[in-house]
């Protein structure tokens, strides 16, 4: 196996791991903009309500590539005007950052439509019970509000997931050395890029298989359409 693949085995197996890097930091960051998206447009006021529905609106109207080479060539480009004004040196926008922030902003906007969904979904008749019972409104977000809100936003939750990690394949255009850009260097140096575009294949696969398993935990531990 190693002989077919020229020993680029392991520089493929880097890359995976800056792949997994560059979903998780992604997705900590879309679920932080998910959650100030969702809160804005169920609790906020009208300046915060119609910020989240722009944010929304202009995330779903842009394809995600357009959208990395505005972040990563666009925003170096204003960082550096900015930074002639104060007189800083040349920046280097790093291709790790600028693509955590691009996906992690992308999926900022789904996560917020689909924790919106999940807590509308929550029984009115369940958090009037909670403030009935006597309890605080933090005692029934955590233990009414928020529990449902977990049952009815997993699938869509997981759903984003897996649609971010194929998202990732877009930061190779920007030069990071993901497992997608190690691919294409090992294809054209051996001329082979089937049989090292199928291998990435496999391994985005075993990642989705895994998000697979994880999901089923999560089913089970929150008892999705449970009552």
């Amino acid at each position: 196996m190693s002989e077919v693949l020229g020993g680029y085995l392991p520089m493929i197996l880097k890359g995976m791991i800056v792949t997994v890097e560059v979903a998780l930091l992604s997705l900590l960051l879309s679920l932080i903009l998910g959650i100030l998206a969702a809160s804005a447009r169920l609790y906020g006021g009208p300046v915060a309500k119609a910020i989240a529905a722009s944010y929304t609106t202009v995330i779903r109207g842009i394809p995600d590539l357009v959208l990395m080479m505005l972040i990563f060539f666009g925003g170096q480009i204003l960082v550096n005007k900015v930074g002639d004004k104060f007189g800083w040196g040349y920046i280097d926008i790093d291709p790790f950052i600028a693509g955590v922030l691009t996906i992690g902003f992308i999926f900022g906007a789904y996560m917020g439509e689909t924790f919106r969904g999940a807590i509308m979904a929550v029984h009115k008749g369940e958090i009037e019970a909670g403030h009935a019972y006597g309890m605080t409104g933090f005692q029934v977000f955590r233990h009414i509000t928020f529990p449902a809100m977990v049952r009815h936003a997993i699938p869509g939750f997981f759903n984003n997931w897996l649609v971010l990690v194929k998202t990732t394949a877009l930061v190779s255009v920007i030069g990071l050395e993901d497992m997608v850009y190690s691919a294409k260097v090992a294809g054209d140096t051996l001329r082979q890029p089937f049989t090292f575009y199928v291998l990435v294949g496999g391994l985005f696969l075993l990642i989705t298989a895994v998000s697979d398993l994880a999901m089923k935990w999560f089913e089970r531990r929150y008892n999705v359409g449970g009552h």
